[in-house]
């Protein structure tokens, strides 16, 4: 049975149902399978030896989801080749790399949750009624065990973006 917090969080002040388990630090990471584009895939092993800061998006077309994705592609280039910064949204794969060439975006890896949403859901971030995934970071150590997460209450507020890049500096 698909676990339901009803409640825990908020879109413009009313109240929105996440769907799957609230994950904590020292949770181990639940596999994924995300898409990259149309034909090719990516799990959470592709990135395997290496720290990751997932950056959970409802969608990169709104303004605090923007100015997110560009703020980890900027902390990007100073975290080394031991980080991956990760975008998870629900946008299409296309939509997500036609932004990414406007954007500039070119440190950030996309990855779509469009087909199944089965990533917000393992990752507690399914939002029932807009089959979004809600605004989120998730710090996965090496082994991938989570160090960090913040799960934020409103959807258009912006994560804690220097908590979340101390935590991947911690790892390193």
């Amino acid at each position: 049975m698909t676990q339901e917090r009803t409640g825990a969080a908020t879109f413009k002040g009313n109240p929105i149902t996440l769907i799957g388990p609230k994950l904590n630090a020292g949770d181990p990471a639940p596999d994924f399978i995300l898409s990259k584009n149309l034909l090719e895939e990516a799990t959470l092993k592709d990135f395997s030896g290496k720290v990751k800061l997932i950056s959970v998006v409802p969608s990169l077309d709104t303004g605090v989801c923007d100015a997110q994705t560009r703020r980890f592609n900027s902390e990007a280039a100073e975290l080394g080749d031991e980080v991956v910064i990760l975008t998870v949204s629900a946008d299409l794969p296309f939509a997500q790399a036609r932004w990414c060439g406007a954007a500039g975006i070119d440190r950030v890896i996309t990855l779509s949750d469009y087909k199944t949403n089965a990533f917000g859901e393992a990752y507690g971030v399914l939002i029932k009624e807009f089959k979004l995934d809600m605004r989120s970071i998730f710090v996965i150590d090496k082994d991938d065990k989570i160090t960090y997460v913040e799960y934020l209450g409103e959807m258009a507020e912006h994560p804690n973006y220097e908590a979340a890049i101390s935590a991947v500096k911690s790892l390193l």
